[in-house]
């Protein structure tokens, strides 16, 4: 789903609970309980939807006990029940997509820093080249403002640089003759020379792109865990619910279980506090 379609459900869901409280409290609750019912629907589909697309993968997510606990609450008359656990649903999934909203801007703008031409000095000219034609020995000049489009020596006496998009380090570096320099430094003092090291694709700045896009792409940790003992939760869950209706005879009872055993808190927790963090990490050149 969407980020937008994510933020829609949301609204649908959000708005179908708040007509349905003030009808409940105009005392009219037949009313309230389909506009309750109503604003379950969508959300029940979605989990009903993500639930049959792990099964064709050949695996049981945990969505199930999501979507077995709005059915149930519906069935049982417990339609505000319904939507509330919709709203959790909903709630979690608009949270994630702007999260990775964030994270995704994030990285376009540290994407948007990377140089793109450097200066190329051969002999007594200077030729401006696209940064991925840079070879190792290359001689290229750095003029004030502009960014190390490459690791390399410096050359000249010194070097003030700007790295905080490197470090974090928000006050000028001052390096020496001989002293190393990575990518994406911003020259903060006058034009200098450096002797390149390596291709631009093989330089500091090149390594932090692909390594937070990647951090970006992967499940978190806590995920992949609550993947892997689905099974195990979601029987574990079942059988506490049946029990609960057998020893009480109150479905109800059962249902109680299936909604404080929905996961959506564990399962998006993980990946919300991932991505944000690796969306601020990015805005200061650090890599997760």
């Amino acid at each position: 789903m969407t980020g937008m379609r994510r933020y829609l459900l949301l609204a649908w869901v959000t708005a179908g609970l708040a007509i349905g409280g003030v009808l409940a409290l105009l005392g009219d609750h037949r009313a309230a309980a389909w506009a309750w019912s109503a604003a379950a629907a969508p959300a029940a589909l979605h989990v009903g939807l993500n639930f049959a697309r792990s099964l064709m993968g050949g695996r049981l997510g945990v969505d199930v006990i999501a979507f077995a606990a709005i059915l149930g609450a519906v069935a049982l008359g417990e339609a505000a029940a319904a939507a509330v656990i919709a709203l959790m649903v909903s709630g979690g999934e608009a949270l994630e997509a702007w999260a990775e909203g964030r994270a995704t801007r994030a990285l376009t703008d540290l994407m948007a820093r990377a140089p793109r031409r450097a200066a190329r000095i051969s002999g007594d000219a200077i030729e401006e080249i696209e940064v991925s034609a840079i070879r190792p020995g290359d001689l290229l000049l750095v003029r004030p403002g502009g960014t190390v489009p490459a690791d390399g020596v410096l050359e000249d006496a010194e070097a003030i640089l700007n790295e905080s998009m490197l470090t974090g380090e928000p006050l000028p570096v001052e390096i020496r003759q001989g002293g190393r320099l990575r990518s994406g430094g911003v020259n903060a003092g006058g034009a200098f020379r450096l002797r390149a090291e390596r291709e631009a694709a093989a330089s500091s700045y090149a390594a932090i792109l692909r390594l937070t896009a990647q951090a970006a792409a992967a499940r978190a940790p806590l995920t992949r865990l609550a993947d892997q003992w689905a099974l195990g939760f979601v029987a574990a869950t079942a059988v506490l619910a049946f029990a609960a209706w057998a020893l009480t005879g109150d479905p109800v009872r059962a249902l109680s279980v299936l909604v404080v055993a929905t996961p959506c808190p564990l399962i998006l927790a993980a990946p919300v506090a991932l991505v944000a963090g690796i969306g601020r990490a990015a805005r200061r050149g650090i890599v997760v």
